[in-house]
């Protein structure tokens, strides 16, 4: 036997994923939907609480209760790194008419917001290891966020790590000033004669930090995707490692392997 509460969840889910209250629209308050259902308004908040744990309302202090808008979907499949690899060699013009994340979403160059951070860091054990350099040597740490123009969280949180020696024969390739930089990472190793031969990844999941919960604005119990990118050249050198956060929500994952015929 459902709880009231529970038969309450129920009815405005309902009416939410059939469309009768739209993305955006404010629900009653608290006490009006306590009428309506002929409930208290406690057992009213244990419904909302349980609505908004699935992600399907935002409780706004001091505005009210709204269905949410959903996200900009991503799907992320493992094709996309030959199709990286290939637009890498591309003239600049046609380089520039579109990127990763343009091809993860189906938005256009002109809907995204991008914001670019590079840090010189000395490496720290775990990184140096990884990159085959002694600890403490100099790297690039860059931080990228991108969103779409009509949203306000990133679709996910990128931090990239590369060898300064690797890259300072190209002075371009160290200053954020020249991001988002047509082609991406594979052009940019492309100009120092670094070609890739493979792309290992490696995920996991876990519940959101604070700081990451807030900054991509992820529903209360969401989880967060974490992926770690291993980009070797073709001499079997660690060029790249990237530290990738994808939200949960609005993130998918598409694997497909070719197999050969018996």
């Amino acid at each position: 036997m459902p709880k009231a509460y529970e038969v309450i969840a129920d009815d405005i889910r309902r009416s939410i994923r059939e469309g009768d209250r739209k993305p955006g629209e404010r629900l009653p308050s608290e006490e009006d939907l306590a009428r309506l259902y002929k409930r208290s308004v406690p057992t009213v908040q244990n419904a909302l609480r349980l609505l908004n744990s699935e992600g399907l309302i935002d409780k706004q202090h001091g505005r009210g209760t709204f269905v949410r808008r959903p996200r900009t979907a991503a799907v992320r499949d493992n094709a996309r790194h030959q199709w990286e690899k290939d637009r890498a060699s591309e003239p600049l013009e046609q380089r520039a008419e579109t990127g990763s994340t343009e091809h993860d979403t189906g938005l256009e160059l002109n809907d995204l917001v991008f914001y670019a951070k590079y840090e010189e860091i000395e490496a720290p054990k775990e990184l140096a290891d990884a990159l085959g350099v002694p600890e403490g040597a100099p790297l690039v740490r860059r931080t990228y966020r991108t969103r779409y123009a009509a949203e306000t969280a990133p679709f996910n949180l990128v931090t990239s790590y590369l060898v300064r020696e690797h890259v300072a024969a190209n002075p371009d390739l160290l200053d954020a000033a020249n991001e988002p930089w047509p082609g991406g990472t594979q052009n940019q190793l492309s100009t120092v004669g670094i070609e890739l031969d493979r792309i290992e990844e490696r995920f996991t999941a876990r519940p959101p930090t604070p700081e990451e919960a807030e900054e991509l604005e992820l529903p209360p119990g969401t989880a967060v995707i974490l992926l770690r990118k291993i980009s070797y050249d073709t001499d079997n050198r660690i060029v790249d490692i990237s530290d990738v956060t994808l939200p949960g929500d609005r993130t998918e994952l598409v694997f497909t392997t070719p197999l050969e015929r018996w």
